[in-house]
């Protein structure tokens, strides 16, 4: 039997959960009547906003702008009433400068109609994602015009459409790929021709058998001989979806340390930005909504739900009929490499893809205890760094030496503290080491 691809060293298999919310169809919403807009959605410098108070606003207007340094524009989720400008929760920042729209309930929502864009030069393309105002939606949230636009002295061959999906319960990927494989597809294809290249190859873990079979459907039905798009099938396992680990297992290229992809001729894209970038090209619709699952045993309803961006959780929650009582924790973003909230009030950004309710039974409350020395952690560790050394250093006081073990290469995927039998909070220490070290 023909092994699946995959890369070569560490990495974790943690429990699925992902049949809570698999073959559940992307659901829709209603709108909220007020919507909190972060400033500051993406890698780069925050908006500014760009409307006063009690300013009316179309569903799709640009409300806010990055006037200086890497940025991309704001745009309202609705119509509505600008009704203040203060400070909104944050998962990790704490709280962070936001708009508040009260929206309009008797709005119709707006409609896109498609447009040719095989005309347009590769320069107006680029000019267009950027002022759609798109960001990698998977979770880093880095402008998606800049990726789109590397270095002349970085040739590039080669695209890279991630559909792993990787991180135990989220699915928004997998039913974009099940119900919008055509507009991915024609997504990669825009791509393509602003990179000046042929090749696409779209990485699907071998846990998703209906996703490969519509994407290389998707695939058959748009091919050219213009464009080389295929799908390659991958094997599961954590964190198959990473970058560097993706560019690894299907092309065999390293990317060197703190180099970009298109250091080794590759440009990495989220099926779910590939959409937003069709949305943009085809349509004209700027990014201010976002497929999010929400799962786990502590919600009384499952989904995977088309949200406006800045829908506070607490709405989520409300419209998905309330927790159980058996809610232990909240987690936005995925198991793996999410944050615990402590608020409902968090609004969800352009890069926010699950929120999780999840009950006692679904994590890990025991204490941990001091390091055994047994190695577990570099074994499963995808950099090859050594995550225990880096730990003990933080422990003694001693962060600022942390980088002779690779602190600055982890991107925190938590391989680490999984297989910790100690159960240490190895990630909580690395950022740590990364935060006291910079200083």
């Amino acid at each position: 039997m023909e092994s699946l691809l995959t890369f070569p060293k560490g990495g974790v298999h943690p429990p699925e959960a992902k049949e809570l919310t698999a073959d559940l169809p992307v659901e829709e919403m209603v709108v909220s009547a007020e919507l909190e807009i972060i400033l500051g959605q993406h890698i780069g410098a925050p908006c500014t906003p760009t409307v006063l108070l009690k300013d009316h606003v179309a569903e799709g207007a640009m409300i806010g702008e990055v006037v200086k340094g890497l940025g991309v524009p704001l745009h309202a989720p609705a119509a509505g009433t600008i009704k203040s400008f203060g400070m909104s929760a944050h998962p990790m920042r704490v709280s962070a400068p936001s708009i508040t729209i009260k929206t309009d309930p008797d709005a119709f929502p707006r409609q896109y109609e498609k447009s040719d864009w095989q005309p347009l030069s590769a320069e107006e393309l680029l000019k267009k994602v950027h002022g759609a105002g798109i960001v990698g939606v998977g979770g880093a949230g880095f402008p998606t015009h800049v990726k789109l636009n590397p270095p002349p002295n970085n040739p590039v061959d080669t695209l890279i459409l991630n559909g792993a999906e990787c991180e135990p319960y989220i699915t928004a990927d997998y039913r974009q790929m099940l119900e919008a494989g055509a507009e991915i597809v024609e997504g990669a294809k825009i791509i393509l021709k602003i990179l000046g290249i042929k090749k696409c190859l779209i990485g699907i873990e071998n846990n998703k058998p209906e996703a490969i079979k519509r994407m290389t459907a998707a695939a058959a039905a748009a091919a050219t001989t213009e464009y080389q798009i295929s799908v390659q099938t991958l094997q599961v396992k954590y964190p198959q979806g990473s970058e560097k680990q993706l560019i690894q297992t299907l092309t065999g290229r390293k990317v060197p340390a703190f180099a970009l992809p298109s250091a080794v001729g590759v440009v990495v894209h989220n099926v779910s930005t590939t959409k937003a970038i069709y949305d943009a090209i085809v349509l004209g619709k700027p990014l201010y909504e976002k497929i999010v699952t929400i799962s786990g045993k502590g919600i009384k309803r499952p989904a995977n739900l088309r949200v406006k961006v800045g829908t506070r959780i607490s709405d989520i929650v409300d419209y998905l009929g309330g927790v159980t009582p058996e809610l232990s924790k909240i987690i936005m973003g995925g198991p793996m490499m999410g944050f615990a909230v402590s608020s409902l009030d968090i609004p969800v950004t352009k890069t926010t893809s699950s929120i999780l309710f999840l009950s006692e039974e679904e994590i890990d409350t025991s204490p941990h205890s001091q390091c055994i020395r047994c190695g577990w952690c570099l074994e499963a560790c995808p950099m090859g760094l050594e995550p225990k050394e880096i730990a003990i250093h933080v422990e003694a006081g001693r962060p600022e030496g942390t980088g002779q073990f690779g602190v600055f290469e982890c991107f925190e995927c938590g391989c680490c503290a999984y297989v910790c039998p100690a159960k240490r909070p190895l990630v909580q220490f690395i950022r740590l080491a990364k935060m006291k070290a910079k200083h």
